[in-house]
């Protein structure tokens, strides 16, 4: 079904030994972007716990999407009441469902992978627990499909057995172009401008500690326009100013300069003035990538929907909707196999106030179009074709 290498054990991998060349190899680097490291743990540390903009688009979509009402039905009748709804509304005794929904959806984006626990042997699960995405590696057999799922922490390992009667993983996904096994996440997208947008702020921060003025430079001349200073006198000078003339606490105070010395200020240069709008556009490039609108997020910068409501809107449809249909369609197949049952749990898009107005329109549309018959109409509503419903 797949390549011959994805059969190759991850276990019997040579180590790598470090060569001793490897420094010198740096130097040819000298001078382009330091990039940071593009690893699961990095990549949260530096686009979720450290980005104030990739923190509130993840959160925005996890929480928007596990505070969608969802819904339970089959192809005959929607269901009140039910064993699978009971385990989704109460999922586990720490959690309730928006905690597991906003823990999954967070997995997925972060790192392109969410992995969910099915606690009981057989039959319906009695509880449901998200796992943790870093700390999961996938064993793959010999035809390339899954066959286990190891889970460390620390120092110990727990593996999840995967067979064609029993699946006690549901592993979700987003699409990896160059990756049979494991999902892209935006954020690994979205890398290249996290780094300037942190190193943006990590400069705004150096600034205001120099008082918020940019830096100059003090020149010596000498009697004859020539001289220099001499080791003794350089080292106490560097030394004065950086503790006389150098951050916050420091600032106003004047300087006293002797011997020949002139201070030549710096202004700000054209690229230090466009450096705000720099910082704005790594940001958006940030909210794209998640697919959250700028506006939404409270970014500045050209307008790509004519007001607030009609943003709300496309991000509800493009984003949340999308994934939160994606995730539940996966989740309902893999539970329907431990209940046997062909049943779909999925958003209930006549509760979504954002498509208030689309739903209206769409189910007028339909009511009014006297050539379908009553099964068609319902089964383009989204609904059960039999009509009937589970009290």
């Amino acid at each position: 079904m797949v390549l011959d290498f994805l059969t190759r054990s991850r276990r019997g991998a040579p180590a790598r030994k470090a060569s001793a060349a490897g420094k010198v190899v740096s130097i040819h680097g000298a001078g382009r972007a330091a990039w940071g490291p593009r690893d699961s743990a990095s990549l949260v540390r530096a686009g979720f716990t450290g980005n104030p903009v990739g923190f509130r688009a993840v959160k925005l979509i996890a929480e928007a999407a596990a505070a969608l009402p969802l819904v339970l039905q089959d192809d005959r009748r929607r269901y009140a009441t039910h064993p699978l709804l009971d385990l989704v509304n109460s999922p586990n005794p720490g959690q309730g469902r928006a905690e597991l929904f906003e823990a999954l959806f967070g997995q997925l984006l972060l790192s392109g992978n969410a992995y969910v626990e099915a606690v009981g042997a057989e039959g319906l699960p009695g509880e449901l627990h998200v796992l943790r995405s870093d700390r999961m590696s996938l064993i793959a057999g010999p035809d390339g499909w899954p066959v286990a799922y190891d889970y460390n922490v620390g120092g110990s390992k727990h593996r999840f057995h995967v067979t064609a009667d029993h699946r006690p993983i549901c592993h979700i996904r987003s699409f990896h172009p160059q990756d049979d096994h494991y999902g892209l996440s935006p954020l690994r997208a979205a890398a290249s401008a996290v780094d300037v947008h942190n190193a943006a702020s990590h400069w705004s921060k150096a600034l205001l500690d120099n008082a918020a003025r940019p830096s100059g430079a003090i020149v010596y001349r000498g009697s004859d326009g020539q001289a220099a200073l001499s080791p003794d006198q350089y080292d106490r000078l560097i030394s004065e100013m950086e503790s006389y003339h150098q951050g916050a606490r420091n600032a106003g105070r004047p300087m006293l300069l002797e011997g020949g010395l002139d201070w030549r200020p710096m202004g700000f240069s054209p690229s230090d003035m466009e450096f705000q709008k720099t910082k704005e556009a790594a940001a958006r490039e940030i909210a794209t990538a998640f697919g959250v609108p700028p506006m939404l997020l409270g970014i500045p910068g050209e307008a790509a929907y004519a007001n607030y409501q009609e943003a709300n809107r496309a991000f509800s449809r493009l984003t949340v909707l999308r994934l939160a249909t994606r995730v539940t369609a996966a989740l309902s197949a893999w539970l329907a196999m431990a209940t046997g049952e062909e049943i779909e749990l999925r958003p209930d898009l006549d509760q979504v106030p954002a498509l208030a107005a689309e739903r209206d329109a769409q189910w007028r549309r339909v009511v009014e179009a006297d050539f379908l018959t009553s099964a068609e109409k319902r089964r383009l509503l989204g609904l059960p074709t039999g009509g009937e419903e589970d009290a």
